[in-house]
């Protein structure tokens, strides 16, 4: 593939063109399953290429080096397309991985067709991108959180979100009995506002947070809560 702007030849199709620093690709799209991710380029809504990344899934201690170097390397095709927005689908875990290791915000699609989806403009408006420290944003008139520390580490999870503003503790209140299990974590469907709640759970006790997010209506606060859940989960705050 050639550069649009000069012509000259780029090593992969929609690279960065470093001769005259134009940009061949504007948005990138990756389905990342487990052990294949296609990442296509689009520009103007076209698609202009495609590259895939392959892994051999790892278990026991290599499991996380091998993600890291899969996730490393679907991040490093990114990197050479610098792209306006980059949307995603697919592995929960990849997914994180690929959000820790880019500057870009990521914004997750439907994975049933993502590139259609994006093409098409389904569920990809933009939200504001709020550039805090995650414990900036934690406070209210309830200090405690319940389950401790790990009550915090769920909370500090969803704070670490790039779209959400603020999350207030609510009180804590007795619930019905549980079973055992540790702290349990979920963000509940967005209001009018696209603001969302995070329910606590630790045994007996709950806790209703409320959750401030930078969107606009219940429709782009759903994508937030998406987000939310996906991320507890992987931290082992859902089952």
């Amino acid at each position: 593939m050639a550069c649009r702007q000069c012509g000259s030849a780029l090593d992969r199709p929609g690279d960065y063109c470093l001769v005259c620093r134009t940009t061949n690709t504007d948005t990138v799209v990756v389905d990342a399953a487990r052990e294949r991710a296609t990442v296509t380029m689009l520009f103007d809504g076209e698609r202009v290429g495609e590259t895939t990344v392959t892994t051999t899934p790892e278990t026991g201690e290599d499991e996380r080096r091998e993600r890291r170097n899969y996730v490393g390397r679907v991040a490093d095709e990114l990197r050479r397309k610098r792209p306006d927005s980059v949307f995603v689908a697919g592995d929960r875990a990849v997914i994180r991985g690929l959000r820790a290791a880019i500057h870009h915000e990521v914004r997750r699609v439907p994975d049933a067709d993502p590139v259609e989806a994006v093409i098409e403009g389904r569920d990809t408006r933009s939200l504001a991108v709020v550039d805090e420290p995650p414990a900036a944003k934690i406070g209210g008139t309830h200090s405690t959180l319940v389950g401790g520390r790990d009550g915090q580490a769920a909370v500090t999870t969803v704070a670490a979100h790039p779209h959400v503003k603020k999350v207030v503790p609510g009180p804590i209140e007795s619930g019905n009995a549980r079973a055992g299990g540790g702290v349990r974590a979920k963000a509940t469907r967005a209001d009018g506002n696209g603001n969302v709640r995070l329910l606590l759970r630790d045994g007996s006790t709950v806790q209703e947070n409320r959750v401030v997010t930078t969107a606009m209506d219940r429709e782009s606060g759903e994508q937030v809560r998406a987000d939310l859940n996906e991320a507890l989960a992987a931290d082992g705050f859902q089952d």
